[in-house]
């Protein structure tokens, strides 16, 4: 396994997270947070954050939103350039409440706000960065940022969605899904997607769309990495405690993204890689409520959790 790989001398856009800036009210068996800081942006960006220090973030949030957060951002390399703030508006608002197996949630109140009418634009220096993440918007919303990408810089699109998008949009995500170069749903999104049982099957029909690899996440037990000639899996690591699993999907894509930013090497044993890593920055979000672990994690941390993976599956024959 390599040593965690660091770009902190390029000076020019390497990696841009799209999704959300919001604030989440989280219940679980382990308590309660009110209106914490979260959305998909921020913890896709936090995560990035660990590999490369040439991030930026599209989003949009209202005038409700603490500006201090945005700081602490940029005082690690990640702008915020592309962030709109919308005067006399509210940002997004999730509250969700966990089941005890801590895998089923209800959504108890979703609040879109200015997240309604948002149209996003990259700022022109955006426009050339080669590795994207689209996190969970709606498909319209995927496109139009793909739209505005310079031609013959983008090296890798991720595009994430959600079983809503397939049941309510399918043809236009299907649109979506043919641009992108990796798609991240979970198991059963895999299975609403394709209509197939197995995940081989769906896996396979889901690559003839147009992506050239296919991530099916599987929660607590681990996650898939799908070719048409190649499949990987990296198990989870388990965990004593799981607090709130609210953006681990999202803290494993700005992982796993950000590893192959840092490496610049998109080849399927280098995802292997960068799926260890993004499935290391997911065990850590899911210890504490919102973004509390990611902001006191350390490299070190990242790597020596790396290494329990590695011993996790390592075998001789």
């Amino acid at each position: 396994m390599r040593g965690l790989c660091l770009d902190f001398n390029d000076p020019c856009m390497k990696l841009l997270t799209v999704g959300t800036v919001a604030f989440d009210t989280v219940e679980s068996p382990y308590g309660k947070v009110e209106r914490t800081v979260a959305g998909s942006c921020m913890y896709s960006a936090w995560s990035a954050s660990f590999f490369i220090q040439s991030v930026g973030m599209i989003s949009i949030i209202g005038d409700d939103f603490p500006e201090e957060e945005l700081h602490i951002l940029e005082k690690r390399g990640v702008s915020t350039a592309g962030i709109q703030r919308i005067q006399g508006a509210k940002s997004f608002y999730w509250h969700g409440r966990y089941h005890p197996d801590m895998i089923h949630r209800d959504s108890v109140v979703t609040e879109l706000n200015v997240l309604e009418n948002f149209h996003p634009q990259l700022p022109d220096d955006y426009t050339t960065t080669p590795y994207i993440l689209l996190g969970n918007l709606t498909p319209t919303v995927q496109q139009q940022v793909i739209d505005q990408l310079a031609e013959h810089t983008t090296r890798l699109v991720v595009l994430d969605t959600m079983d809503y998008w397939i049941k309510h949009s399918l043809e236009e995500l299907q649109r979506a899904i043919a641009l992108a170069d990796v798609l991240s749903i979970n198991d059963e999104e895999a299975r609403l997607l394709s209509g197939e049982r197995s995940l081989v099957v769906a896996a396979a029909k889901i690559l003839q769309w147009g992506p050239s690899y296919l991530i099916i996440k599987k929660g607590e037990h681990g996650a898939f990495l799908f070719s048409s000639d190649d499949i990987f899996f990296v198990p989870a690591l388990p965990l004593a405690v799981v607090k709130d699993p609210t953006g681990a999907g999202d803290t494993f894509a700005g992982g796993f993204l950000g590893y192959l930013a840092a490496t610049d090497d998109t080849s399927f044993n280098n995802m292997k890689r960068a799926m260890v890593y993004g499935s290391a920055m997911a065990s850590f979000v899911v210890e504490e409520f919102g973004l509390q672990r990611l902001k006191t994690l350390t490299r070190d941390e990242i790597q020596q959790r790396v290494l329990k993976f590695k011993d996790l599956v390592s075998f001789n024959l």
